[in-house]
């Protein structure tokens, strides 16, 4: 498996697969990789016939008093895991190689990258579509795989690669959790003992409402208050969202119905922030709904 570190060397890598008509695969990542990761390589290898992943902790998503320095980085361990996989190659550039001296184009998806994670952390999704629509234009790849973890990241890059005309077809991946029900994050690694028991709140809250919503609780308030109201039964959560939005525009709605909703999470532990989602989506004319954790 090929390790590549520059711009120029990727993109021969890539007009190689195209010559031989590969049919390639872009699982974006950085690095700390874990089963999350790893099954979204396995889903681009049933689909693909060449899958690279590209390691890179992305400095332009990441606010002044956030945790660029301290984000875990474990890439011998990560290149091991993705050569086990199957991996093609991996592009693991330098931040100067994505952002070289007098760098100032940057890539704004407006209205989606306002809300919540974009009101808490300004700036984050510019940095997000920026860094993967270089990607898409470094690589090439037919198909790129996200987890649906990060759901507001995978809309704003949904909306980009709509309204740019991208080629690359966007594939939305299962969450993927723990056995205990914590959502996989590379970010777990910093809780303590006792953050990590108490995070497993995030998935009772969102059991609690998945339950009230299929016996038929239908007002998103009542069920943004259960939300509220479980997780402040853990003392170590201090909750920084718990809402329930369109799965499309992510506005507030209220109440569930015909269109899928997401019920979001963003909770502190300590300094570290999880999020965790339950995707809920009516099936057929008689009101019925399908939640997804």
């Amino acid at each position: 498996m090929e390790i590549i570190r520059t711009v120029s060397w990727m993109k021969e890598a890539a007009r190689g697969s195209r010559a031989e008509n590969h049919v390639t695969g872009l699982v974006p990542t950085m690095g700390a990789l874990h089963e999350g990761h790893l099954s979204l390589v396995r889903r681009a290898r049933t689909e693909c016939s060449r899958v690279f992943a590209s390691i890179f902790v992305n400095p332009a998503q990441f606010g002044a008093n956030e945790d660029l320095a301290k984000y875990p980085r474990t890439f011998e361990e990560d290149v091991a895991k993705l050569e086990a996989e199957g991996v093609y190659a991996v592009f693991a550039p330098e931040p100067k190689e994505i952002y070289p001296p007098g760098f100032s184009t940057y890539v704004t998806v407006e209205g989606l990258s306002d809300r919540l994670e974009g009101k808490t952390r300004p700036g984050h999704f510019r940095g997000v579509a920026t860094v993967v629509l270089k990607l898409f234009e470094i690589m090439q790849p037919v198909h790129a795989y996200f987890g649906r973890k990060d759901a507001q990241q995978v809309r704003v890059l949904q909306q980009m690669a709509a309204d740019l005309n991208l080629d690359t077809n966007l594939v939305v991946c299962p969450l993927v959790r723990e056995p205990d029900g914590l959502a996989l994050s590379s970010r777990n690694v910093y809780l303590s003992a006792e953050e990590r028991r108490g995070a497993l709140v995030l998935y009772r809250a969102l059991g609690a409402l998945r339950d009230a919503a299929v016996a038929g609780e239908r007002s998103a308030p009542r069920l943004q208050q259960l939300l509220v109201d479980t997780i402040a039964h853990e003392p170590l959560a201090r909750v920084d969202y718990a809402t329930l939005v369109d799965a499309e525009t992510f506005e507030p709605v209220a109440v569930l119905g015909g269109r899928p909703t997401y019920a979001l999470l963003a909770v502190y532990f300590g300094k570290t922030r999880l999020l965790d989602n339950l995707l809920i989506e009516p099936v057929g004319p008689s009101g019925e709904l399908f939640c997804s954790l």
